[in-house]
């Protein structure tokens, strides 16, 4: 039986799981709880107290992101400008430790990078997935495949970031019959593994995230690398994605926006896609930062059959080259509008690596814009994992990922393959409209 407990001294509910099936595999509630114990990765290792129980916090789920100039509410705002600014200069002292900084929580949104990674995935008010999977002809499949691509680019805060996850950090969601799982593979590099299931659909989602950001005078670049591929198992089309960088442009004009080139293409069918994304102007002057132009080919004679062009945040179109016929592929207001905010369905089936548990304190503290309190939280959180990480080190450990296997090479840079063929159903689900 469970028994909950009151932390009085952190004002939050704690929860020590005495049973449930809230770990993968059929092993017994007792036999979960001892592996959990015993388990490596720094969330953990964090969720286990002094007395050896596993301590749950309860989750905190936020609104996904939403296009410009849309609201209901829920949506979370981060201080103005000035207060952010002032906040950073009270941490930041001559001599400071710039290696071991933190950046104050007035600059995080309240939510892990890998909940933004998932969201891109589950959040969306238009099932395109189902469209790519059910495509008569191979044409019509990789155009429903570029326009679901389009859909998983989604308006960034300037001046406010995700959490950094810790290592282990995991988010389990469903909605309908597509179960997403991501977990931090790695921390220093920052690698995001992804494996999201449609059974029913027959559709596999693979991706491996890894940001490296180039500092370029008056922005900052951060270039995606990893694969990332969509596969349409009944059709026996595998679709490999590339990624669009992120510029956060300081001078001179400060903004947030997708820009580089990016390939879309299928080896079965002989089929790809090439976009462009952003100004291509001197200082981003009078551009327009949420462009996207491409064209749809095929590989072999590079013939073009298609022309891409338009606005990932607005609408997107294809002409036919030949016929001149021009289709609207993509509409972001109508994928992208009335998100749905996730909720928890199974208590029960959590795991306290969750990246709504591992974040739980920060995020409500955030919330309710008790700064002192939510930057204590991301100290503890972050501290325990330098000190996990220096243990580790003293005893010669290397720490092994759950649910992914790792390799990477100079040549090939970063793999993440699944240890299960399909995702189980999630604890946190997403209200289907």
């Amino acid at each position: 039986m469970d028994t909950i407990e009151r932390a009085e001294e952190k004002g939050k509910e704690v929860r020590r799981e005495s049973a449930g099936p809230w770990l993968f595999g059929s092993s017994s509630p007792k036999t979960q709880i001892e592996e959990w114990k015993s388990g490596n990765s720094d969330a953990q290792k964090e969720m286990v107290n002094v007395n050896g129980d596993v301590e749950i916090t309860k989750p905190v789920l936020t609104a996904p992101f939403r296009l410009e100039g849309e609201a209901d509410g829920q949506d979370y705002r981060p201080p103005n400008l000035l207060q952010r600014v002032l906040s950073l200069l009270k941490n930041v002292r001559p001599g400071t430790d710039l290696f071991h900084f933190q950046l104050p929580p007035v600059f995080n949104i309240p939510k892990s990078m890998l909940q933004c990674y998932g969201e891109t995935i589950y959040c969306t008010s238009k099932d395109l997935l189902s469209e790519c999977a059910n495509g008569e002809t191979s044409l019509d499949r990789l155009i429903s495949v570029v326009a679901w691509n389009l859909s998983t680019l989604r308006p960034i805060m300037f001046g406010a970031s995700p959490y950094n996850p810790i290592l282990g950090e995991t988010h389990h969601v469903s909605r309908g019959t597509l179960n997403v799982l991501l977990e931090q593979v790695s921390h220093h590099p920052p690698v995001s593994a992804l494996h999201a299931t449609d059974e029913k659909e027959g559709i596999e989602i693979l991706w491996c995230h890894h940001l490296v950001p180039k500092f370029n005078g008056t922005s900052v670049e951060t270039v995606g690398q990893g694969e990332r591929q969509l596969k349409l198992l009944k059709k026996g089309e595998s679709y490999f994605i590339g990624h669009p960088n992120l510029v956060i442009r300081f001078l001179p004009v400060p903004g947030v926006y997708w820009s580089g080139n990016m390939r879309i293409h299928c080896p079965e069918t002989g089929l790809e896609a090439q976009l462009i994304f952003g100004p291509h102007s001197f200082l981003g002057l009078k551009a327009n930062h949420k462009s996207v132009k491409g064209k749809i080919l095929v590989s072999s004679s590079m013939k073009t059959m298609y022309e891409i062009n338009g606005n990932w945040d607005r609408a997107v179109t294809a002409k036919e080259v030949t016929k001149g016929n021009l289709t609207v592929i993509y509409e972001a207001h109508e994928v992208l509008s009335g998100l749905q905010t996730p909720i928890l369905q199974d208590p029960k089936g959590m795991k306290p690596t969750e990246s709504a548990i591992v974040w739980a304190e920060v995020s409500q503290s955030i919330l309710s814009k008790c700064w002192d309190k939510a930057r204590e939280a991301k100290t503890t959180i972050e501290e325990k994992e330098r000190k996990l990480v220096k243990d580790r080190k003293a005893k010669g450990e290397t720490w092994v990922p759950n649910h992914f296997t790792v390799s990477h090479s100079k040549e090939s840079g970063w793999h993440c393959s699944p240890n299960q063929e399909c995702v189980p159903p999630a604890p946190i689900v997403v209200p289907l409209p």
